[in-house]
């Protein structure tokens, strides 16, 4: 598959990209990458690194068509190709287009990607690689951007479009492989409660074993890998304590567990904390509409109660409306409501029945756990 990878400044894809490509290797397939920024800078070699967005546009977007007539002749014939570029920057210049549709097209993408991470690590990045003021606002108002008009681009190619998130160190690299070398791999959403389960230790221990039970057999859009919630509740808390700063570890795709934490600004959190429940409801429910599925993990609480979320229940509302099987694991004694099993395409009292019943239905790859 041939696919156009776009992410918003500070994302930093070109490391995952490249271990995306080395993990392809492992798995026998080739996937060549093109990496545009680079590539730019290498067509300027009088440009400073770091500052090439500083140029007049007019030299911006001559340097890119020169690239990106460079990336179409090279990458004909090629079976599996990434494209690593942006959808749109905002800089000094204000915002504008990274792209030429004429050049877009002439590249014959397959598909159209749009990378996410949290955004206090995006936040971080930005400014330990560039000279620029911006908040936290800012990083959210791009990343709403590049997601709009990658998704734009998809659009007017008539292409699919998949957000998918970097994920806990190297998580994800198989998700985005199989994008690439695998594109027939039924594609799962992951329901589950979140926020209000997070100090149950050994309900979340039952969660966890549950996502990577399915991202070991599906393509998995996991919601929880963008976990900004539990970043603007520690916000919460700090700031009923005085403090102004609150420290998070790094641990998205290329973190280290020695890694020094990243110091985030408690004010700044509150004040995106409307972008962040909005960006979530938008951002879950497009999840969803690009898997083939969804599965529902609905644990039972101390005391016997339901763990079902009002976000789990909206979710599978969404599913079903939107026409998709829609499978439930079920774990409480208690027996679910009308809610549930009218509108589930079946349920399951457990993860073991659920896989046994995907693989009766032919549902796994016939190949192993990385599709070799």
């Amino acid at each position: 598959m041939r696919a156009i990878v776009t992410g918003q400044v500070g994302m930093d894809k070109k490391p995952y990209l490249n271990a995306v490509r080395e993990f392809a290797g492992q798995q026998g397939e080739t996937v060549d990458v093109h990496h545009v920024g680079d590539m730019m800078y290498a067509e300027a070699p009088d440009v400073r690194p770091g500052r090439i967005l500083d140029l007049p546009l007019s030299r911006l977007q001559s340097l890119r068509r020169a690239v990106f007539r460079d990336v179409i002749a090279s990458s004909k014939g090629r079976e599996n190709v990434m494209v690593n570029s942006h959808a749109t920057f905002r800089w000094r210049h204000g915002l504008f287009s990274a792209f030429d549709f004429d050049q877009i097209r002439g590249f014959e993408p397959d598909l159209f990607i749009c990378l996410v991470d949290n955004i206090e690590v995006v936040h971080h990045r930005l400014h330990a690689e560039h000279v620029i003021d911006a908040s936290l606002k800012d990083c959210m108002v791009w990343r709403e951007e590049e997601i709009l008009a990658t998704e734009l681009m998809a659009q007017a190619c008539n292409k699919p479009f998949y957000i998918v998130s970097r994920g806990r160190q190297q998580d994800n690299i198989p998700t985005l492989f199989r994008l690439i070398c695998r594109p027939d791999m039924r594609k799962v959403y992951p329901s589950f409660p979140m926020s209000h389960v997070v100090d149950m230790p050994d309900v979340l221990a039952e969660i966890d074993g549950f996502r990577a039970a399915l991202a070991e057999r599906f393509v998995a859009f996991d919601p929880g890998d963008v976990d900004e919630k539990l970043l603007l509740e520690r916000a919460i808390a700090a700031s009923k304590e005085s403090k102004d700063f609150i420290e998070v570890q790094p641990h998205s795709f290329g973190g280290r567990a020695g890694d020094k934490p990243i110091r985030v600004s408690v004010r700044e959190v509150l004040d995106i904390a409307g972008d962040i429940d909005g960006q979530i409801y938008m951002r879950d429910f497009k999840l969803i509409d690009q898997a083939d599925m969804i599965v529902s993990y609905i644990p039972e609480l101390p005391g016997g109660s339901p763990g079902l979320s009002s976000g789990v229940e909206r979710e599978l509302q969404h599913a079903f409306e939107h026409t998709k099987e829609v499978y439930v694991v079920w774990r409480p004694a208690k027996s679910p409501s009308p809610f549930i099993t009218e509108t589930a395409t079946k349920v399951f009292e457990s993860v073991e029945e659920a896989l046994a019943h995907f693989e009766a239905k032919g549902m796994f790859a016939t190949t192993n756990l990385f599709g070799h």
